[in-house]
């Protein structure tokens, strides 16, 4: 999202620990791969391995064997649902699953970022927003991405979780929530302003608290 900005990029490669990390890019969420790849490769191609896995022009490799080689696998945004009902027809939901646990980093923004949970909120059926409940279920309750970008989106989460969504995790653009397995490990942000929440329900209403976020430009 941050073309000029590459605080949050670093701070995903800095994670794998190596100078130069191995990072795929799966653009599976959009219609337009390669308008994609050509941000994709200008940001990262310097400082990592890059490559990508488009599943509608299949190449033969053994996608198993690739992913898994990955120090990092990013995932774009576009269509949430989509994306994972491609995902699941050829078999990466599992391959996914063992990538993390097998201690590759898995990042994205956007639909990249509600993939990892069974929950969130999507744009996939209509600008309207909608619960959508076949995340991957790596992580547990909901996410909802461009907490302060879209003006629908945080009166929207605030309503489906009032409404039976599971209590989850918000981020303004610029901000990324860190999780070691299970665990929160801190929330970042590559602008000064952008923050993190924990959003859940309380006494019959909806409480939004704001998590510590440290600014990556600090």
């Amino acid at each position: 999202m941050e073309p000029d900005n590459p605080l949050l990029d670093d701070f995903v490669l800095e994670l794998t620990g190596r100078a130069r990390p191995r990072v795929c890019f799966l653009p599976t969420a959009t219609s337009n791969v390669a308008t994609y790849l050509s941000t994709f490769y200008p940001a990262f191609a310097r400082r990592a391995e890059a490559d990508h896995l488009d599943l509608f022009a299949r190449d033969g490799r053994d996608v198993r064997a690739f992913l898994l080689a990955q120090d990092v696998v990013y995932v774009g945004g576009g269509n949430t649902a989509n994306m994972l009902a491609i995902w699941r027809l050829h078999g990466l939901d599992a391959i996914l699953r063992e990538c993390w646990r097998g201690g590759v980093v898995l990042a994205g923004l956007s639909a990249g970022a509600i993939c990892w949970f069974g929950h969130g909120v999507t744009d996939s059926f209509g600008p309207d927003l909608a619960p959508f409940d076949g995340g991957l279920g790596l992580l547990a309750g909901s996410f909802c991405p461009h907490y302060d970008g879209e003006a629908i989106r945080r009166p929207r989460f605030h309503e489906l979780i009032r409404n039976g969504l599971p209590a989850g995790w918000a981020a303004d653009d610029g901000a990324a929530l860190h999780f070691s397995g299970t665990d929160l490990a801190e929330a970042v942000s590559s602008r000064p302003t952008a923050r993190a929440y924990r959003v859940e329900l309380r006494d019959g209403d909806v409480a939004e608290t704001p998590l510590p976020t440290r600014y990556l430009g600090g």
